[in-house]
């Protein structure tokens, strides 16, 4: 085999295994937002995704019975801690080992804190996310759901890795209001940001904003909180849940092991039982909010087209008959970036910073609900 042929190969094969990413998130066990439950499921089931590993970005308010967050909800519904269950329970399923490690669970003191004085084990998830970077052949995609702090400090230890290693972050955090206008929502408005992922670090936030990192951002909230469609944000209602039942029975039962916030000691076990939606059980969501879908959708580099008849599928591109629904990124400047994650950004022309953007808010929320079954389906 000459050599031109073999490198031909190489990147064949290595197109067919899918894009490296390595994924933040702050999933908890048992939950906080079961969305992040469901959302794990990309990382281990997407045949075109090759997750190098993850790192659970928790805070240590949100482990007491209840929170004590400076300015977030203090949330009853505790105690929980790092989201390992659910990982132990998808390498059960999957076959499929991650690496997975748990990062800083206070917040940063200042922008450029490098927070040195971390428990080990809080260390480590610092540790594996640069290890993964130094590993990666090529540069590499980071999905962050959840607060910036992982991120914002391996840039401020080790910026010029972070530079040279990271192809795109895509950040699911932020409030889009365009002069800072506040909305209906009065406890988005009282919170740094306006938005939950900015408030959990602040610091961190700004920091990724100001690095110059390739980065698309994707706002969870608008300028009427985080559960009202934006043309920049990612939220969108899940409608009906009816479609558990026609998943893979260990796929229903990871959901409703998660769903149901179970302690049941054979976590494991359980995946193997009878699907638990097709033997009756009822989800206790009728339904659902999601944030996820969108970005997954772009690092995926598909798009949702409609066909003639309405119904919307996930495809590379378009084909005759069939028109792309829009769902994009804008390249951005930021003009403003106050000390409480507040921004503001003027459209450019070309830039290393990009904002999600969709012109149809009830056409994609439409589309949204036809995707997310036929993506966890074919999980």
């Amino acid at each position: 085999m000459n050599k031109t042929f073999f490198l031909f190969f190489l990147l064949a094969f290595t197109s067919v295994l899918g894009k490296d990413v390595i994924v933040i998130t702050d999933c908890y066990h048992p939950y906080q937002d079961p969305g992040d439950n469901l959302d794990l499921l990309h990382s281990y089931g997407l045949k075109d995704i090759r997750t190098k590993g993850i790192i659970l970005d928790i805070t240590d308010a949100f482990r007491k019975d209840t929170a004590d967050h400076p300015t977030l909800w203090k949330d009853p519904r505790g105690p929980r801690e790092a989201g390992i269950i659910p990982l132990l329970q998808l390498e059960y399923i999957f076959g499929k080992k991650i690496p997975y490690a748990i990062g800083p669970v206070s917040m940063m003191q200042h922008e450029r804190d490098e927070m040195r004085s971390l428990r080990a084990f809080e260390e480590e998830g610092i540790l594996l996310f640069l290890q993964l970077l130094r590993d990666a052949q090529e540069p590499i995609e980071v999905l962050s759901f959840g607060s910036a702090r992982v991120l914002a400090v391996a840039f401020n230890r080790e910026p010029e890795l972070l530079k040279a290693k990271i192809k795109m972050i895509h950040l699911s955090a932020g409030t889009a209001s365009q002069n800072h206008e506040l909305g209906k929502d009065v406890g988005a408005n009282m919170i740094p940001g306006g938005e939950w992922n900015v408030a959990l670090d602040v610091h961190a936030f700004n920091r990724i904003l100001k690095s110059d990192l390739p980065l698309i951002l994707y706002p969870c909230a608008g300028k009427d909180g985080g559960f009202v469609k934006d043309v920049h944000n990612t939220y969108f209602t899940l409608k009906s849940l009816d479609f558990l039942k026609e998943l893979r029975a260990p796929i229903q039962n990871f959901i409703h092991y998660a769903f149901t916030t179970s302690t049941r000691k054979d976590f494991l076990r359980a995946m193997d039982e009878e699907g638990a939606y097709s033997r009756g059980e009822e989800s206790p969501f009728k339904s659902f909010h999601f944030w996820e879908t969108p970005i997954w959708i772009m690092v995926r580099e598909l798009v949702i087209v409609a066909d003639g008849n309405q119904s919307y599928s996930l495809k590379k591109s378009a084909s005759k008959g069939e028109r792309v629904v829009s769902n994009q990124i804008l390249p951005i400047r930021f003009t403003e970036i106050r000390d409480d994650g507040r921004f503001q950004f003027e459209k450019v022309k070309t830039s290393r910073q990009f904002i999600f953007y969709r012109e149809d808010l009830e056409e994609s929320e439409r589309a949204l609900n036809a995707i997310v079954p036929q993506v966890l389906k074919e999980i």
